[in-house]
């Protein structure tokens, strides 16, 4: 065949199976997913108010440039509007850095376990992604940093980090931006951002107009928002580097009603705090049982969190899922022994902890 090595040896990212088909399959009947980091509320009530009133303008293409929702992001963040970019998800736009910077032989460097994406978008292009273990369960800066050679050109940093919740501090990330040459583009994926509390952490924003190292600022409609479905994300960055990831950029990439969904999503800042209210209460409630039971787990800045198990993760995930509930085995990111749970509403982490209680006893008779 004509394929290019690099391709054959791409692990596709493991998609999970409609909840519906994993009812019909195991024999179960409103089960509960946990496993998505989806938003429990579901979508912003404005959002799906707005994508009604243009439902009957399906048959336009949208509008290339998504030039009222970037406006608005400018307005908001306080950013160029130049220096904004959308995708179809936030992850297209990872796929754009790598597109844009990347070639056969380049190397990226990621931090692992993380997002199972990054490694993907690099063997696209033929690049290499050199990975960085965490420490202490949090992004190692010193180590992605001396990891840096002549032929590193992007550096993708999550904060907080995917799967394990955690954030780097903002005088780690002064000192290791500071230390890198100026020449490579540093990606932060902040998905969960909006689940952080104030001063825990740094924002990526405040680095943007750098020139060099080139700061990348990726979120996402996803999470906080409740609009996965849609698949929107969008970066902040130079308008330099922005022009770039434009080039590679596919038309009309991101469509009508994601577009439309968003800039409402924008103004619902009551959804938005009731989000983060949901979460933060049932991290705590989440936290205390699990305490309870005599289990570790990882505190976590996101809407979820890892659970350390005295059994591999997958036993537990089998016998949860027969139970209704959906969580996320970690074995596929190292993590042989954990779970990933999504903080639902207070019935489904109750059902949820309800459920472990039931299956720990069983596996450990």
């Amino acid at each position: 065949m004509i394929v290019p090595e690099y391709i054959k040896q791409i692990v596709p990212y493991p998609p999970g199976k409609p909840l519906e088909e994993l009812e019909r399959e195991y024999g179960i009947k409103d089960a509960i997913k946990l496993a998505s980091n989806e938003n429990p509320l579901g979508p912003s009530p404005k959002a799906v108010e707005a994508i009604q009133q243009v439902l009957g303008k399906l048959h336009r293409y949208p509008d290339g440039s998504s030039f009222y929702l970037r406006r608005k992001l400018a307005d908001k963040f306080k950013v160029s509007f130049e220096g904004i970019v959308l995708g179809n998800g936030s992850n297209e736009i990872i796929e754009m850095v790598s597109r844009a910077f990347l070639q056969q032989g380049d190397e990226i460097i990621v931090p692992q376990p993380s997002f199972l994406m990054y490694r993907i978008v690099a063997q696209i292009v033929g690049a290499r992604a050199i990975s960085v273990p965490l420490v202490d369960y949090r992004v190692d800066l010193d180590g992605m940093a001396s990891a840096v050679t002549d032929r590193t050109k992007v550096i993708i940093v999550n904060n907080p980090n995917n799967p394990t919740g955690t954030v780097v501090s903002r005088e780690e990330w002064d000192s290791f931006l500071k230390g890198l040459p100026k020449n490579i583009v540093v990606v932060v994926d902040e998905a969960y951002i909006e689940f952080m509390r104030d001063g825990v952490s740094f924002n990526a924003i405040d680095y943007i107009s750098l020139l060099g190292p080139y700061v990348v600022a990726l979120r996402t409609f996803s999470k906080a928002y409740g609009l996965a479905g849609l698949r929107i994300g969008y970066g902040f960055t130079n308008p330099e580097i922005a022009d770039y990831l434009n080039r590679v950029r596919q038309p009309f990439n991101v469509n009508m009603l994601a577009q439309v969904g968003a800039l409402a999503a924008l103004d619902d800042d009551e959804f938005l705090n009731k989000s983060r209210q949901v979460v933060w209460e049932g991290l705590k409630y989440l936290y205390d049982q699990i305490s309870e039971i005599g289990l570790n787990y990882i505190p976590t800045h996101t809407n979820f969190f890892l659970i350390e198990l005295p059994v591999p993760a997958k036993v537990v995930y089998q016998s949860l899922l027969r139970k209704g509930i959906i969580v996320r085995a970690m074995d596929s990111y190292g993590l042989e022994r954990f779970i990933r749970i999504t903080v639902g509403l207070p019935e489904e982490n109750e059902r949820f902890i309800l459920a472990l209680k039931e299956v720990l006893e069983e596996v450990q008779a």
